[in-house]
């Protein structure tokens, strides 16, 4: 079954419409979760969750890409959870590394403007996505949206771990300098 169709049926407010998201999109959810999580149990219930916020958000809204839509609603799933479990707890895991390594490049915002700047700078981040090559740029997602770890960013690429975390550290420095040059004090 199509994307269109699926949405359609969650329009018609047709119960198939979740069997069949989870036919289509399920292992890439679960794939998000894990990433994040590392807990099958909690994945689990994450991807479950997923179900039930795209039930609850479709209608009024009909997404253009539903797999984009699923895995967003994932990972936001995802890291809400991570952030619950890791409130009271002490260490260093993947996640705070990985968000300690963009820290440098985008600022921290918290102010009655933060929404509109939160958006323009989505904006320029996807604008400098589109400056990178391809490899450079799957290597980023793969990092810092999927929150993959630099050895199986390598393997999947066929890339040595050296420069895995090479490309990383020059692409880190080439958006901090490309945010800065759009007048994003960093």
């Amino acid at each position: 079954m199509i994307d269109e169709e699926i949405i359609d049926l969650y329009w018609k407010r047709d119960e198939q419409a979740i069997n069949e998201s989870q036919s289509r999109y399920g292992k890439y959810c679960f794939q998000i979760a894990w990433n994040i999580l590392h807990d099958r149990e909690d994945s689990d219930e994450c991807v479950n969750d997923t179900w039930m916020r795209a039930w609850n958000a479709i209608p009024p809204g009909r997404p253009d890409r539903l797999g984009i839509f699923l895995g967003t609603i994932t990972r936001n799933l995802s890291f809400d959870r991570w952030k619950h479990k890791n409130a009271m707890k002490r260490g260093r895991g993947i996640m705070e590394v990985a968000i300690d390594e963009l820290i440098e490049c985008i600022p921290d915002r918290c102010s009655t403007e933060a929404a509109v700047e939160t958006a323009e700078l989505e904006r320029m981040i996807n604008a400098f996505l589109n400056t990178l090559s391809e490899k450079e740029r799957n290597v980023f997602l793969r990092r810092y949206w999927y929150v993959e770890e630099y050895s199986d960013i390598a393997k999947r690429y066929h890339l040595n771990l050296n420069t895995v975390k090479t490309t990383l550290f020059r692409v880190r420095g080439k958006l901090r300098n490309y945010l800065e040059e759009e007048g994003i004090v960093l």
